[in-house]
């Protein structure tokens, strides 16, 4: 089970640190200690507590160069594996992004709901729309 340090949750959050520490006093969150004595949150619960409490997209933790502009770094917060195809979801901010790859590269990936991912999204046709009226 992933285990997420306060100040990472914070990123991936959108919030400060301080706002993580508050939901912790608060209770809204449950903070245990590492083997270092250090506050970490479980991954898991802190994916279901970004699928109910969704904001502002957190930075990409990667920080790697890409020709892919469309970058979303969340949380993981359901991964169903069903033979040799699974789908993940990944709530980045207010969003949740799905994606459908073989269970292999679940694996390799090491994805389970409270692992830190990005998705990058790579398209050649991209739709825009507008409200109706507006020209």
């Amino acid at each position: 089970m992933p285990y997420i340090r306060i100040r990472e949750a914070a990123e991936l959050l959108g919030v400060s640190d301080d706002t993580v520490r508050r939901w912790i006093d608060d209770g809204a969150l449950t903070a245990e200690l590492d083997a270092s004595g250090r506050k970490v949150l479980d991954g898991a619960a802190l994916a279901a507590f970004a699928r109910a409490n969704a904001s502002a997209a957190p930075k990409d933790p990667l920080g790697i160069g890409s020709s892919a502009r469309n970058r979303f770094a969340g949380l993981v917060t359901d991964v169903i594996v069903d033979g040799v195809m699974a789908q993940v979801e990944i709530q980045c901010g207010p969003l949740t992004v799905v994606s459908l790859m073989s269970s292999q590269s679940v694996r390799e990936l090491g994805l389970e709901p409270g692992s830190v991912a990005v998705a990058v999204v790579k398209a050649t046709t991209v739709i825009v729309e507008t409200p109706k009226g507006i020209s």
